[in-house]
């Protein structure tokens, strides 16, 4: 009986340290894959973001040859220069139209989720021009809606066809105005693809037994959607929502390639990159880079609180 209990002893023993064994070798492997990515974050991210801070503090050239503490001078200089707000507005043509972009987005994405012919072309149709590149779809709008500085010259695709059937060329790109709503069109026309496969994934992400039941119970397309597809798709709804609002405060590739930001079509972004690079003013551009950073907070925050579901 002692020979047997020793044996048993040993045996929990040896159960106890291949399990502990097991622990500390799962421990280290999920440290060592979180340890990467957690480096690469530090190194391009919070770093960077710290500098920046740093930056926004000082009166610096793009080298940091002359390098002079300012304090919140940068910030004073922004709130109480017009200029560096004005550009503001031209948000407001984004805003608007990353609203309507996600309207059309979930439109699509419910009828593409329902049983019509050819769903998986009209899918593929839509998502394309997400997978070109920014540059290439500026470019070819550049060359879409005008030629040329569209002063001297206004051809282009869209006034060929205009006076085609006899109408008079339209300036689109060298109007106050006019340009933004051009270029609102572009990036619809661009991040509409990811809107959709999101909104998709979303919606085929629910039972079809939900579905079922609201179809035995006579329930018409416009009931399904209110009381089934945007109650169960309201987090997807929300994040596009966020990120809507944020690439409409921080538009910067389609403005800055197809017009430089000429004709009232800058963005503070594109402004924020002048004042760095053309002025040579770095420390002023950090502190409108820190000062955007916490719109998109404070913005994002907002939405969350008035999205925010109830318990």
């Amino acid at each position: 009986m002692a020979r047997s209990g020793t044996r048993a002893s040993n045996s929990g023993t040896h159960t106890g340290k291949k399990l502990s064994g097991q622990y500390v070798n799962k421990m280290v492997t999920v440290i060592l894959f979180l340890l990467i990515p957690t480096v690469l974050l530090f190194v391009f991210t919070y770093i960077p973001a710290f500098n920046m801070f740093k930056y926004s503090l000082e009166e610096r050239d793009q080298f940091g040859a002359t390098v002079k503490f300012v304090g919140l001078q940068n910030y004073k200089t922004i709130f109480t220069t017009p200029e560096y707000f004005s550009t503001f507005k031209n948000s407001l043509y984004y805003l608007v139209g990353s609203f309507v972009q996600l309207a059309l987005a979930l439109f699509l994405a419910t009828i593409l989720c329902s049983k019509i012919r050819a769903s998986n072309f009209f899918k593929g149709v839509l998502f394309f021009p997400y997978m070109i590149n920014t540059v290439a779809v500026a470019v070819i709008f550049r060359r879409f809606f005008q030629r040329g500085d569209g002063v001297t010259n206004t051809d282009g695709t869209l006034n060929s066809i205009i006076t085609l059937f006899g109408g008079e060329s339209v300036k689109f790109l060298s109007t106050e105005g006019l340009v933004n709503v051009c270029l609102v069109f572009v990036s619809i026309w661009r991040y509409i693809g990811f809107d959709l496969v999101m909104f998709i994934g979303a919606i085929q992400s629910v039972s079809p037994d939900i579905y079922e039941a609201a179809d035995l119970d006579g329930a018409n397309r416009w009931q399904v959607f209110k009381y089934i597809i945007a109650p169960s798709i309201r987090p997807i709804i929300l994040l596009q929502m966020i990120l809507a609002v944020k690439g409409a405060i921080s538009v910067y590739e389609i403005p800055y390639i197809v017009t430089g930001g000429k004709f009232g079509s800058s963005t503070f972004v594109i402004q924020t990159t002048e004042t760095a690079f053309k002025f040579q003013k770095v420390g002023l551009a950090s502190a409108m880079a820190v000062v955007l950073t916490i719109i998109i907070i404070v913005v994002t925050v907002i939405q969350k609180l008035a999205f925010k579901e109830e318990k």
